[in-house]
């Protein structure tokens, strides 16, 4: 199949363009020879399918970081049958050297200079036919944003696969630079205005954190006000699903089908798809914040802090990343050269916050808090999850030494259109229930069976042998507050966090609402809030330490990331609650 390729620097729009040119049909996979996962998508240009490939965003063709290091064997082994290099329209003086060393490749190449219409309101114009003649290559003056010049990039793909290769395309850096001035006009004095003005607040010395906190728990606000309305008319209707359609049409098989299919898969997966609603607003108004540039300020502001901890606004960013899922987060570390300063990343990312922890943090927010204290409870969570990750840099930091400078291009502000944010989100959570759904089948039927054997033990007492496990941990977990049901979710949440949840709807026999009332009425808050202080710390999921061993190549570190939060998680829940219920008992 034809293959092409979308090459460009960051913060050019590469990622809008491929959103646009795929709209929600991409998927993720590995390419032979490549030892990370590339977005790609199948289109049909004229009357050719085409598999367009995103590439990792680099500054040019030489440099030592992995991310560099998986274009260029991308493009040494698969050899494109197109590269389409995409450039920002306001900043082509910056982007000679990565075009220069694209075009001696003598793949065919076509030139997106995106961002068009963020060039025309700084005053600049650009001749595209001229800069295409001079080039000897196709060039599309477009906006990925709003879909201005898709059709004309849509022709000029299907020209350029049928036209032969040539291999007399090398233009220096130089030259490439004395061509831009020909025919991009560019004034005297373009500059952001909006940007300098919302720098002067939001990157202000004392005003900033603050600001960018305050940003954080309105996020968090928003999507519990939001979304506990529509989680609750999820559970809702998988209730009523499950009364209405499944139990009357299961009525007549045995029992030995029908408990794993409703009480375990289906209880399972109900109680976790409830919280769909909730996954898409975070992440949602996470991309909102992240393609308005500002996660970038983030970075920027926290720089100071991270240097004293050995870390630096690069791994702010994997930090924030980690929101949404360790395992890209962890992957992202790539960019970072210095090894010292990249393992200390990767250490500190199973820290943060992920998806699937914050679905468990949800339900026992909303069964055990009162919508008031919710959105706090959510908010102290992540403070504390930042807390650890800095915490255990602070410690690990002359282990881990970074040898690195850090260097940080802030772009102008960009607003995103709905459709770039409906993209995002529902990316965001197509990943996330293709994640939720492998574990979960396979978590909820294991649980199930745990909770149901040996034969004639009354499901999910202590005398199953998901009750004699967690009987075993008690002494570990007594002191923090944890019951030995309680256990046995932590125990299945190492496979999978997302089977956390899934696995209560099992061990209790219910699902939603009724699952929620019954963790309300047999446990305290001092005990939900020390189990979600475990869940947050504790060791990480599988697949977060199979990448962790990946990233790193080290058993010992690898060993290390297993032990070490699984210690800190104990020592923080056990301090926390010896001191509640001490407080709670004087009170």
């Amino acid at each position: 199949m034809t293959t092409v390729a979308l090459v460009g620097m960051p913060n050019t729009g590469k990622s809008t363009l491929f959103n646009r040119l795929t709209g929600s049909h991409a998927r993720v996979g590995n390419w032979p020879g490549i030892t990370v996962d590339l977005h790609s998508a199948r289109l049909l240009i004229g009357n050719r399918m085409v598999h367009l490939v995103d590439l990792p965003g680099i500054y040019d063709l030489r440099g030592y970081s992995e991310d560099e290091r998986v274009v260029t064997t991308f493009l040494g082994q698969v050899h494109p049958d197109l590269i389409i290099v995409v450039m920002n329209a306001s900043q082509l003086d910056r982007q000679t050297t990565l075009l220069s060393e694209l075009m001696a490749l003598g793949i065919p190449l076509l030139a997106v200079l995106s961002m068009s219409d963020e060039a025309k309101s700084l005053g600049i114009s650009i001749d595209d036919a001229g800069l295409s003649q001079s080039l000897g290559c196709p060039v599309c003056l477009l906006s990925a944003k709003h879909g201005q010049g898709m059709e004309h990039l849509h022709e000029a793909m299907r020209q350029a696969l049928t036209q032969p290769r040539r291999s007399d395309l090398a233009i220096s850096a130089q030259d490439l630079s004395t061509l831009f001035k020909r025919h991009v006009q560019t004034p005297a004095q373009a500059t952001h205005t909006l940007t300098e003005r919302l720098d002067r607040v939001l990157l202000h010395p004392w005003l900033g954190l603050p600001l960018f906190l305050g940003l954080m728990f309105l996020v968090f606000q928003t999507v519990f006000t939001l979304g506990k309305p529509l989680q609750d008319g999820m559970s809702w209707l998988f209730s009523e699903g499950r009364a209405q359609v499944l139990e009357p049409l299961m009525v007549t098989w045995p029992a030995w089908l029908q408990g794993p299919l409703l009480d375990g898969i289906y209880n399972g997966l109900g109680t976790v798809a409830s919280f769909v609603p909730l996954i898409v607003l975070f992440f949602m108004l996470l991309g909102i914040i992240e393609d308005t540039g500002y996660l970038s300020r983030a970075a920027f502001l926290m720089d100071a802090l991270m240097a004293r901890l050995g870390l630096d606004g690069r791994s702010f960013v994997m930090l924030l990343m980690g929101f949404g899922c360790n395992v890209p987060a962890l992957m992202g570390t790539r960019v970072i050269r210095s090894r010292g300063l990249r393992l200390l990343t990767l250490l500190i990312i199973p820290f943060s916050l992920c998806s699937a922890r914050l679905q468990v943090f949800v339900f026992f927010a909303a069964a055990l808090f009162t919508p008031r204290h919710a959105p706090w409870v959510l908010f102290s969570l992540y403070l504390i999850s930042m807390a650890a990750s800095l915490t255990t840099a602070l410690l690990f930091k002359r282990q881990y030494r970074n040898s690195d400078p850090f260097v940080l291009e802030m772009p102008p502000y960009r607003f995103p259109t709905l459709r770039q944010v409906v993209i995002r989100g529902t990316q965001e959570v197509r990943h996330f229930l293709h994640r939720a759904t492998r574990f979960i089948v396979l978590g909820v039927v294991l649980v199930w069976w745990m909770t149901h054997f040996p034969p004639g033990v009354e499901p999910g007492s202590l005398q199953s042998w998901a009750g004699q496990i967690g009987q075993w941990l008690d002494p570990v977990l007594h002191p923090l507050g944890i019951d030995p049901q309680l256990a046995i979710a932590l125990l299945f949440g190492f496979v999978a966090k997302e089977i956390v949840i899934g696995s209560l709807a099992v061990i209790y026999g219910m699902e939603g609402p009724q699952l929620a009332q019954t963790l309300g009425q047999q446990i305290t808050w001092v005990q939900a809030y020390s189990f979600m202080l475990f869940t947050l710390i504790y060791t990480p999921c599988v697949s977060t330490i199979a990448t962790i061993r990946t990233e790193s190549r080290s058993l010992a570190f690898t060993a290390l990331s297993l032990v070490w939060p699984l210690c800190v998680a104990w020592l923080v829940s056990f301090a926390f609650y010896q001191i509640a219920i001490r407080l709670v008992a004087a009170g």
